[in-house]
């Protein structure tokens, strides 16, 4: 990395900066009240991220702005048809889960799983290979990755990769409520109406009948990747049962 970039990652840098500085105080009757140490925060990314490092202006630098998000869906279907895809077993999706024990470890994990999607979507790969040894042996990118998320990906191989892609980005929205942080945050508020206590019941019936883990995996992908388009309400009526 040159001496003079400023290179941070927002949910692995910031994120745990930001929440380290903030302390919680409940009162009786009302919610949670957060309150963040603003200078605190402000000295430490100075020091830590532009302290030393040049002032360089815009003048005469070209840009490139790139606001397209990745079509997942598109390179899910793309990846099928070069990589056989199979699901996860649930004594691998459990594993990978303890293994991965902090939101910015899922992060990482889930980053280094949607760089593999899309290399392979684009030149295919061996089924059988496991993914450490892709990321090792092709991308030659394995000593930089934390030790902790290298043995948590390697029970996984090339032929997981979508179904460790649905494992990761759903345990990425359940670590964003545990931090008080709303996953569909920019989805439609359509699709954002709490349930009545007769939904509640009907869906706890539901989810108690049988082994439902891959469903609800396939069901958060459908919220995060399907609700989430623009004029998705078009194709998805929210008054919909």
């Amino acid at each position: 990395m040159e001496p003079h970039v400023i290179h941070y990652d927002v949910e692995k840098d910031l994120l745990p900066l930001v929440l380290s500085n903030c302390q919680y105080s409940l009162e009786r009757g009302h919610e949670t009240i957060s309150q963040f140490d603003l200078d605190r925060i402000q000295r430490q990314i100075l020091t830590r991220f532009l302290q030393g490092k040049p002032v360089i202006t815009r003048t005469g630098i070209p840009t490139l702005v790139n606001t397209q998000e990745r079509d997942y869906e598109t390179v899910f279907n793309t990846l099928k048809g070069k990589v056989p895809q199979v699901l996860l077993s649930s004594l691998t999706r459990n594993a990978v889960s303890r293994a991965l024990d902090s939101y910015s470890e899922v992060c990482e994990a889930l980053k280094i799983v949607e760089l593999l999607l899309g290399f392979l979507s684009m030149t295919g790969g061996d089924p059988t290979m496991t993914l450490v040894t892709y990321l090792q042996d092709t991308l030659k990118m394995a000593q930089n990755i934390d030790r902790n998320i290298l043995h948590a990906l390697g029970r996984c191989s090339l032929t997981h990769c979508v179904s460790l892609w649905q494992l990761l980005s759903s345990l990425k929205s359940e670590a964003m409520l545990r931090l008080k942080r709303e996953p569909f945050s920019g989805h439609p508020a359509e699709y954002q109406m709490p349930l009545t206590e007769d939904d509640k019941i009907k869906l706890k019936g539901f989810i108690s009948e049988g082994n439902v883990d891959q469903w609800l995996l396939e069901m958060h992908e459908f919220l995060l990747l399907v609700l989430g388009r623009l004029r998705a309400t078009d194709d998805y009526s929210p008054s919909w049962r």
